[in-house]
């Protein structure tokens, strides 16, 4: 008994141990990297907004969607980025997040020509390679909240494409906590993906952004 505890307490502390290190590591790798003043972050051709749910599950509206809209209008008003390319999952006919990013990106005043649509940026990754791959990209404005940001440039970079972070207003409460805790499981299989070459689901014809 006292050997399965000792095996199980050392297992637990390396756990632990990977985590910190995942989160440490990508957090220290963008220190400087992502900006919260609309004023200070450089221009880049296109902002790529990272796609989330339009709706929470008890169907309240969900604020990490409402931030990013937010900032991706922020940014295009101040002149820092020229094109908004959003990148979310497709997976139905009834569940589209680029569209629904599309019409309230519309709404809040930005030129639906301005607009580009990602349907396959189903995980981090793929929006960071299809950015690159399909859309031609050699650098671009991340728009998501920090911690999101923070894992987008990481792996971003290791793809070769040179990347900033706006930091959307993030969320706080209960279901801010939450999605921070899945952060950092979302942080290791980041060094997962990356050890074993993870690709894209999809990839498909170039598309230019113009």
């Amino acid at each position: 008994m006292r050997k399965a505890v000792i095996i199980f307490v050392t297992g637990f502390i390396l756990f632990l141990g990977l985590l910190w290190f995942c989160n440490y590591k990508i957090t220290s790798s963008c220190v400087g990297k992502t900006y919260s003043d609309v004023n200070l972050i450089p221009m880049n051709r296109v902002g790529l907004v990272l796609g989330t749910a339009q709706k929470l599950k008890d169907g309240n509206p969900n604020p990490y969607y409402t931030f990013r809209i937010k900032a991706a209008v922020r940014l295009f008003n101040a002149g820092k980025i020229e094109f908004v390319l959003v990148s979310g999952d497709n997976a139905t006919i009834y569940y589209n997040e680029p569209m629904g990013f599309k019409r309230d990106l519309i709404k809040a005043g930005i030129p639906e020509n301005k607009i580009i649509l990602d349907y396959a940026g189903f995980r981090t990754l793929d929006s960071m390679v299809r950015a690159k791959e399909i859309f031609g990209l050699d650098s671009v404005t991340i728009i998501s909240q920090k911690f999101h940001n923070e894992r987008a440039i990481y792996l971003a970079e290791r793809k070769g494409l040179t990347a900033i972070g706006f930091n959307a207003r993030d969320v706080s409460g209960s279901d801010g906590l939450n999605v921070r805790i899945r952060e950092y499981f979302a942080r290791v299989k980041v060094f997962i993906d990356l050890l074993f070459n993870t690709q894209p689901k999809f990839y498909g014809n170039r598309i230019e952004i113009k």
